[in-house]
């Protein structure tokens, strides 16, 4: 039975290697990575392992291939900028997994860290594939969650590879739990805001309908913002709408009336 640990400080790294999956998706622009903030925010855990000796093999997704090669959302840009951020070459595959991956990682050394080609060109990815999450898992000892955007998606490199090694939050999803803990279960200042943003409200209506019942009003943007405008009657031309989720927006800002919440949405398309 596999033992999930909490914490990254609960497990003994020295020596082991050690898969760490990021969140690197970021904006590209010519074939140059155009903000690092991302792939900043992985570096306390990274460097915590290297310090540690681990062996570090990362796993990001980037853009939206479909399960496809698309050579412009290859992760070698983000190679690049991290390596100079950690000041130490990052081995970079053009593979997300396979004999090229298993060699590139059987040679890894402790203090040294690798880079695995974009996750979602492997349709196992999204799929949540157990035969792909246990080709990772045999890679590496331990699996460190730190891709703190994507916690919610049951995709093969978190909820799968979670499953086969012992686990453990990162230093970024560590931070942010602990802001979220503060913000939903202890006393807050007032008035209480939320902002929250993204294409589609169905990959959030467990967050807003929670959060309504806490805050004392909610700021929507981004393409999920249209959905509700579309609710209120806005005829949004050939904006993304999320049809079938039309209903369940008017029925949230309906329950957030009732409950003298206000729902705050763009007005300046």
């Amino acid at each position: 039975m596999v033992v999930a640990h909490k914490r990254l400080m609960d497990l003994q790294v020295k020596g082991k290697k050690v898969i760490v999956r990021v969140d690197f998706n970021v904006p590209l622009e010519e074939g140059e990575v155009r903000d690092d903030t991302r792939i900043r925010a992985a570096l306390p855990t990274l460097e915590y392992l290297l310090q540690e000796e681990a062996a570090v093999i990362i796993l990001s997704h980037l853009g939206r291939p479909g399960g496809q090669v698309v050579d412009e959302l290859r992760l070698d840009p983000v190679a690049q900028v991290l390596s100079n951020l950690l000041q130490t070459e990052v081995f970079k595959s053009d593979q997300v997994r396979g004999p090229e991956v298993r060699e590139m990682v059987g040679e890894l050394q402790p203090g040294q860290v690798c880079l695995l080609e974009n996750t979602r060109f492997d349709p196992g990815e999204e799929e949540n594939s157990p035969e792909l999450a246990g080709e990772w898992a045999g890679l590496a000892d331990i699996f460190i969650s730190d891709a703190f955007g994507t916690l919610h998606r049951a995709h093969a490199s978190n909820a799968g590879l979670a499953s086969y090694l012992p686990a453990a939050a990162g230093l970024l999803v560590e931070k942010e739990l602990e802001a979220l803990g503060a913000l939903v279960e202890d006393e807050v200042a007032r008035p209480f805001a939320a902002v929250l943003g993204g294409a589609k409200v169905s990959d959030k209506l467990g967050v807003i309908s929670s959060l309504l019942e806490r805050v004392d009003f909610m700021v929507l943007g981004g393409g999920m913002a249209n959905t509700f405008l579309a609710a209120e009657g806005w005829d949004m031309g050939g904006s993304l709408v999320e049809e079938d989720q039309v209903e369940t927006a008017r029925d949230l800002m309906g329950k957030a009336r009732s409950a003298g919440r206000e729902i705050i949405l763009p007005r300046d398309l």
